[in-house]
């Protein structure tokens, strides 16, 4: 109870405007006394749950003295009760003579479905069973495990509102349905919720109260909201909304960034929902940059030498147009990286790496990018290293460029003056102690610079390791925010405010020391 009450007055200082009281968490939980008390130091509205374990909920005890417990609150003024939908009937059945009648309570009638998305014929009987059976508003939560089937929750929503008026909430739960709650307002859902800190959620894909409200800016979102997003998976790691969101709000624009786990993109670019006038335009990540190139009906003559496409800006016809804006970010990094490193002037950065030996790593889309950046610069050798050698060779016949073995990289046999590495490698979190390129190597192979399209941890061990050997580190981070200046300008025909990206991405991960003043 203690816990309960100091996280009552974190949420409502955080900016929270209901509290849902999940008092099926408590032990030592004594209706009589606790209720009340829970009530009474709720400044805000609270939704009062009590939630059974074969509902996903933590209470195993008599189902009778459950539903008690919730009439209780209804009769000291709760401004909710959530009740399951399949204990709809016994709850409404043992509601004390004349309770409800006199009460304020809106009663919430919740339907939870933790394997998946129901068709919408099921979801719409479910929504009609709560109607049906008394709710004052309709709770509908799923499992999600492909982001197309938000269609079907968000569909559900536009024809309960127009054929019951009931007021109606869905929730996808789920890495793939975060997006729901996310867009909750914008998409016209009652509410959603919000978890105090990360590592608290009551649900899987839950995200947290600040995230909903300073970085997504739910309060703010209505129906003409408009939406762009990043396309990955995984996408969790991703800054991505943390920097364009913040550009969005700086220029003044009623528009919202989310992150978007699609594991096929065709599929994805091809439901209706995500294609509509809403959605205007994409960031492409890991692993679709070169599926999304496919996916477009025009594509910038500089993407189509390339082959990949880290930008899909919608059309009016509500086709897209791809881009690329990682080749250009990625060399200007490097650019500014080699000149530092030969204590040059920065105006003759755009010809320094004319004749150098340029070795990448990696041959998916942002090692096509850079490959092509090195060439259109004039580079005097392009060497593309990569797991799978085919790869590497049709990447290097794509782009004059010569393909090794990684493991002739590894073991130290390669020269050259630039190393670029374009793989996940090294990203946080699942391998932020593993390298592309082992510090021997790096030191035998005399490169002048180093750069790594990682920017999470920002000093990889790659990075580290570089700068033990002598060589110049190129950021990732100078990368991801070039590029995704360039899409957001793309996306909004705006001058994106470079300098805020930045501050944002850096404060976002613990780096806020590192921001010049």
């Amino acid at each position: 109870m203690a816990e309960a009450l100091e996280e009552i007055d974190e949420a409502i200082v955080a900016g929270a405007d209901i509290v849902e009281l999940r008092i099926d968490f408590l032990r030592d939980f004594i209706a009589a006394r606790d209720v009340r008390v829970l009530l009474d130091a709720c400044s805000v509205p609270c939704i009062v749950t009590y939630r059974p374990t074969w509902e996903g909920g933590q209470y195993k005890g008599d189902e009778q003295h459950r539903l008690s417990v919730l009439w209780t609150a209804v009769e000291l003024g709760a401004a909710y009760v959530d009740c399951e939908l399949r204990a709809a009937g016994h709850f409404f059945a043992a509601a004390p003579n004349g309770v409800r009648e006199r009460s304020t309570t809106k009663i919430i009638l919740s339907s939870h479905n933790y394997d998946d998305v129901p068709s919408e014929v099921e979801l719409d009987e479910i929504h009609a069973q709560c109607v049906v059976a008394g709710a004052d508003i309709v709770k509908i939560a799923a499992m999600v495990k492909d982001i197309t089937q938000i269609a079907r929750l968000e569909n559900l929503l536009a024809r309960a509102k127009s054929a019951t008026g009931h007021k109606t909430i869905v929730l996808g739960m789920g890495e793939a349905g975060q997006v729901s709650r996310l867009l909750a307002a914008k998409f016209g859902s009652f509410l959603t919720f919000g978890a105090l800190r990360s590592g608290a959620e009551s649900a899987p894909g839950q995200p947290t109260l600040s995230q909903l409200r300073d970085i997504y800016r739910l309060q703010k979102q209505s129906t003409n909201t408009k939406v762009m997003g990043v396309i990955g998976n995984p996408i969790s790691q991703s800054k991505s909304p943390v920097l364009h969101n913040i550009s969005l709000e700086a220029a003044g624009l009623d528009a919202c960034y989310v992150p978007l786990l699609v594991s096929d993109i065709r599929k994805f670019l091809s439901t209706p929902l995500f294609v509509s006038d809403s959605f205007t335009g994409f960031s492409v990540t890991i692993p679709h940059k070169e599926s999304a190139v496919m996916c477009c009906e025009e594509l910038d003559p500089v993407a189509k030498k390339i082959g990949a496409v880290n930008t899909l800006v919608r059309l009016p016809n509500g086709k897209f147009k791809g881009y690329n804006t990682d080749y250009s970010a990625a060399v200007r990094a490097i650019e500014r990286a080699y000149t530092s490193h030969l204590d040059g002037d920065m105006r003759d950065s755009e010809t320094i790496l004319r004749g150098k030996t340029i070795v990448v790593v990696g041959a998916g889309g942002a090692g096509r990018s850079l490959a092509f950046g090195a060439a259109f610069k004039g580079a005097g050798k392009i060497i593309i290293a990569n797991r799978s050698f085919e790869r590497a060779k049709a990447l290097a016949a794509a782009c004059g460029g010569e393909a090794v073995a990684l493991d002739e990289l590894r073991d130290g046999a390669l020269k050259g003056d630039v190393l670029a590495n374009t793989t996940s490698l090294g990203m946080y979190p699942d391998s932020v102690d593993e390298t592309p390129v082992p510090k021997e190597a790096l030191q035998a192979a005399g490169f002048k610079v180093v750069f790594d399209a990682v920017y999470n941890p920002l000093e990889t061990r790659l990075l580290r390791e570089a700068k033990e050997c002598g060589c110049t580190q190129a950021s990732g981070l100078d990368m991801f925010v070039g590029q995704a200046a360039q899409q957001f300008e793309l996306f909004t025909g705006k001058k994106a405010a470079e300098s805020l990206m930045r501050k944002a991405v850096l404060a976002d991960m613990g780096l806020d020391y590192l921001v010049n003043p």
